[in-house]
């Protein structure tokens, strides 16, 4: 198992939940992390991305000043931090691991590990 999604639930929107990545040493040392989501009838969606050297961070319009990405190298965990949620968060998310340049990082299909997924469901 290279990655393992976790801290998943119900929440009620405004709240918040923090979603843990834990990852292999290999597949902490790729280029960047993401989380994407995906939500039922919906397309896989970017969410925010964590470059592993250096730490600079991106995200979704929709996520930016709610949502906050980060790692711990320690712990080769990666976290999304997730405030003032709403209900059109609610979706699985899944954390993944790409070796692709910067220019990338949104398209999910330029990443080749990911994790089982985690259900956040918000409710209004």
């Amino acid at each position: 198992v290279q990655l393992q999604a976790c801290g998943g639930g119900l929440v009620q929107a405004g709240g918040s939940l923090r979603l843990s990545c834990a990852a292999s040493t290999r597949t902490f040392s790729s280029n960047a992390m993401g989380w994407f989501r995906q939500a039922p009838g919906k397309e896989r969606e970017f969410v925010a991305a964590i470059k592993n050297r250096g730490g600079h961070t991106y995200y979704a319009d929709s996520v930016k000043g709610r949502f906050t990405i980060s790692k711990d190298a320690a712990k080769n965990t990666v976290y999304l931090q997730m405030n003032s949620l709403k209900s059109d968060d609610t979706a699985v998310y899944y954390c993944a691991s790409t070796n692709g340049p910067q220019s990338t990082y949104r398209d999910f299909t330029m990443y080749n590990y990911w994790g089982q997924g985690t259900l956040v469901t918000v409710s209004s």
